[in-house]
């Protein structure tokens, strides 16, 4: 019997290079090893109060994006985590057990404290326990997640532990941090420091769906320097962002060639560029005609996310029962 992977997919916002190097590549790997749960976190996007018709279209193209990018409905279960009842049913049978001492010492909780002191609630209390309930509510062990998440996925192990412990059952395993075995990697920014994503700007970013002309204007802006003074010289953070860029989406030869004329002082930045942004216009082509082919047919996506919603459910129905069985609770009809 495969293992059990889940992971949330963000339900705000536009696939960009950062996202399919990263995660994106992993799930692809991960479909067609293990019985995977891939689901859109709407329900946590709601504590930053989005409006109605975004939210909707949001998740919408976020859908549309990750099945543009190869996530099989066939071989794994994709599905709107708003689609299925029993998550936020376990959300609330994990919240009587958490304690608010251990749910305010998270740092995610008090990193939004500081970012966004006017909007302290309740659900960016307990964000642990839904997520936790995202996870438990499969029974996985296994849990894509970066460096950020392992405190939530290690609240997760508490919450699950915590419920077998004091209601006498093994309903819950423990789910730990999994990556398909490979290092997942990282896609810098056009700012020349730090990694691609949106919450830095959308000029740092090259997202699936640009058109040809966007990412060549943003690649024509990305930071670099006046050029090398000594042969072979070390590159500063800027200029080596630029080249593992191209390391992602050219071809070798081509990543050679900027190479040689980096250490021999011959560089033209302006030529590199130029070379970058046909690359990534050509990788990205693909992508952006996918996702423009599925956004009109609004049956498909529709199916997709109504079959995975059938399919989530008789895992987290299951699950369910049994924790209403565990605690004691029982209808009188």
């Amino acid at each position: 019997m495969k293992e059990i992977v889940v992971s949330g997919i963000r339900s705000t916002g536009r696939l960009h290079l950062g996202n399919y190097f990263g995660a994106m590549r992993n799930f692809l790997k991960m479909q067609h090893e293990y019985n995977c749960f891939f689901f859109i976190a709407d329900y946590h996007s709601l504590t930053t109060h989005p409006a109605p018709n975004d939210f909707h279209e949001n998740v919408r193209q976020v859908l549309v994006e990750y099945l543009a990018c190869g996530l099989d409905p066939d071989a794994a279960t994709i599905y709107v985590q708003s689609d299925i009842p029993e998550i936020p049913e376990l959300y609330l049978l994990l919240n009587m057990n958490a304690y608010v001492g251990e749910l305010e010492r998270c740092t995610s909780f008090k990193d939004k404290i500081r970012k966004q002191p006017d909007n302290i609630n309740a659900g960016l209390l307990t964000y642990p326990s839904l997520m936790a309930a995202d996870i438990l509510i499969h029974r996985a062990v296994k849990v894509p997640v970066g460096k950020d998440q392992e405190q939530h996925l290690e609240m997760a192990r508490t919450f699950g532990n915590r419920f077998n412990r004091i209601y006498r059952t093994e309903l819950f395993p423990e789910p730990y941090a999994f990556n398909f075995g490979t290092e997942l990697v990282k896609i810098p920014g056009l700012d020349g420091s730090g990694k691609m994503g949106k919450s830095e700007g959308e000029g740092n970013a090259i997202f699936l769906s640009d058109p040809e002309d966007v990412i060549r204007k943003k690649v024509m802006r990305a930071v670099t320097d006046s050029g090398p003074t000594e042969l072979n010289q070390k590159k500063p953070e800027a200029i080596k962002n630029l080249f593992l860029l191209m390391n992602a989406v050219s071809s070798h030869d081509t990543y050679s060639f900027f190479e040689d004329k980096y250490a021999q002082m011959q560089i033209r930045y302006g030529d590199m560029k130029k070379q970058l942004a046909e690359d990534m216009a050509a990788f990205c082509k693909p992508f952006r005609e996918r996702i423009e082919e599925l956004s009109k047919d609004s049956e498909y996506v529709g199916k997709v996310a109504r079959v995975g919603a059938e399919k989530a459910r008789v895992s987290a129905q299951e699950t369910v029962r049994n924790a209403r069985k565990a605690i004691g609770i029982r209808s009188f009809y």
